[in-house]
C-alpha cells in the first residue's frame, strides 16, 4: 500500500482520498477534545497557518480510544475545535488508531513508523506522523512533543 491509496471519512460526511494531498507535506495527528494535550490544537493550527502557503497540510483524526477523551459527535467536535482553537485544517471523522478496528491509514502509518519501541502501537492522543511530498512517512513524534518543535522538520521537507 501507498499513502495516497487511503481514504477517510470527513467530519461532515463524505469520503476524502489522500490522493487529494499529493505533492503536499502532511502532518497527521490523532486528536481528542478532553485530553491534557488538547491545547496542542493551538500549535497545530499555528503550524498550518504558517506553512500552508508552502505546501503543508495538517489532518486531524479524532480518536476516543484513550481514556474516553473524545466522546462527542461530529458537530460537537467541529464546534469545539473552531470555538476554542480556531482550527481551520481538515478534521476527519472519529477513528480507532489501534486494535482490530483501527483505520487502515493508521495501521499503515504504524507499520511504516512503528515508534521508538518498535511495537507499532499508538500510545496516546496527539501522536504525530509527518509525510513527505512523495507520500512517504518520514517521521513520527510522540504525543508530548509540542507542535512548535516540528517546525524544523517541516521546513526541511518543504525545502526538498
Amino acid at each position: 500500500m501507498h499513502f495516497y491509496q487511503f481514504e477517510a471519512e470527513r467530519l461532515r460526511g463524505g469520503t476524502a482520498s489522500m490522493q487529494a494531498y499529493q505533492g503536499k507535506t502532511i502532518l497527521i495527528v490523532n486528536t481528542a477534545s478532553k485530553c491534557g494535550l488538547t491545547p496542542q490544537y493551538q500549535g497545530l493550527e499555528e503550524l498550518y497557518r504558517r506553512y500552508e502557503s508552502q505546501g503543508l497540510v495538517v489532518l486531524g483524526f479524532p480518536c476516543n480510544q484513550f481514556g474516553n477523551q473524545e466522546p462527542g459527535m461530529a458537530a460537537e467536535i467541529e464546534s469545539f475545535c473552531q470555538v476554542n482553537y480556531g482550527v481551520s485544517f481538515p478534521i476527519f471523522a472519529k477513528v480507532d488508531v489501534n486494535g482490530k478496528n483501527a483505520h487502515p491509514l493508521f495501521s499503515y502509518l504504524k507499520k511504516e513508523l512503528p515508534g521508538s519501541l518498535g511495537i507499532g502501537t499508538i500510545k496516546w492522543n496527539f501522536t504525530k506522523f509527518l509525510i513527505n511530498k512523495k507520500g512517504v512517512p518520514v517521521q513520527r513524534f510522540s504525543p508530548v512533543t509540542p507542535p512548535e518543535r516540528l517546525a524544523s522538520y517541516i521546513e526541511k521537507i518543504l525545502a526538498d
